[in-house]
């Protein structure tokens, strides 16, 4: 059965698309077939990270008006064989997004055999956000370890819990946390909520934690989704986090700050 995952959060540039590529990908490269769809209309970032600007003629609200067809819209990724990208209109309102179209395109979906179908959503509650979240059966709600990322994640946790579809029928959507910008120095030093901070305020399941690294913002740049490049330590959470997500249990790494060498401190000392 199809899962349909929103990726979400109450505060804007916290990671959300870099997350919805990673997972996406990552669930793709499992062999699931997989599609991504942007919801954040007017602006359009999902298809940069996934380096297939380009390539987009169709958009999500071009399906959702009847102006092209699913197969029209659907861009297949070139790294993923079983990944496609339902990209965002860069002209539209957010309020061309409908539930009657929003449900439409999402059944067909599901008629096509996809197994996973990510939403990547704007930031925090208005109306694309609402419909990115309405149908989901499961959400990533990522957040910085920041009192008021924190804060905010809280708020959309609590629309989820209410006025997801879910929600009406009298049932509950699984929710996990997704830490991003971790660093466990910053942590130590008292600049930084730990993620047992974090989990104690959101009392959700851990879904993985996110290094800060720069490799991010390096992949990001160039078109590459970061859970490709397996030698960065993102990279690596980011394939953990998938793994979880599939039901397997994974140890969580990048928690504590990394303990050096005896040579790495004889050269910091002679420096």
């Amino acid at each position: 059965m199809a899962k349909i995952i929103v990726v979400t959060s109450g505060k804007g540039g916290v990671g959300k698309t870099t997350t919805s590529a990673a997972i996406s990908s990552g669930l793709a490269m499992r062999g699931h077939k997989t599609a991504v769809i942007d919801f954040d209309i007017g602006l359009r970032n999902l298809d940069l990270i996934m380096n297939c600007e380009r390539r987009v003629v169709y958009d999500f609200v071009n399906v959702i008006n009847g102006e092209a067809t699913l197969k029209q819209a659907l861009i297949k990724d070139k790294r993923c064989e079983q990944l496609y990208i339902l990209p965002a209109s860069q002209t539209r309102d957010k309020d061309a997004l409908t539930k009657e179209g929003v449900e439409r395109v999402l059944n067909e979906l599901i008629e096509h055999g996809f197994e996973y179908i990510i939403c990547d959503s704007p930031a925090g509650i208005e109306h694309g956000a609402f419909m990115a979240l309405y149908f989901a059966d499961t959400a990533i709600v990522v957040s910085n370890p920041e009192v008021s990322s924190v804060r905010d994640s809280d708020r959309i946790l609590g629309i989820l819990q209410s006025k997801s579809r879910r929600a009406e029928q009298g049932l509950t959507v699984k929710e996990y946390l997704l830490v991003t910008r971790y660093n466990p120095g910053r942590v130590e030093s008292g600049d930084m909520l730990g993620v047992d901070d974090v989990q104690e305020i959101l009392s959700t399941t851990l879904l993985g934690v996110i290094p800060d690294s720069e490799s991010v913002l390096k992949a990001s740049n160039q078109g590459l989704p970061i859970i490709h490049d397996k030698e960065s330590d993102a990279g690596q959470a980011y394939a953990d986090a998938v793994a979880r997500l599939l039901g397997e249990e994974v140890d969580h790494r990048f928690l504590s700050v990394e303990s050096k060498g005896f040579f790495q401190r004889l050269f910091r000392r002679s420096a």
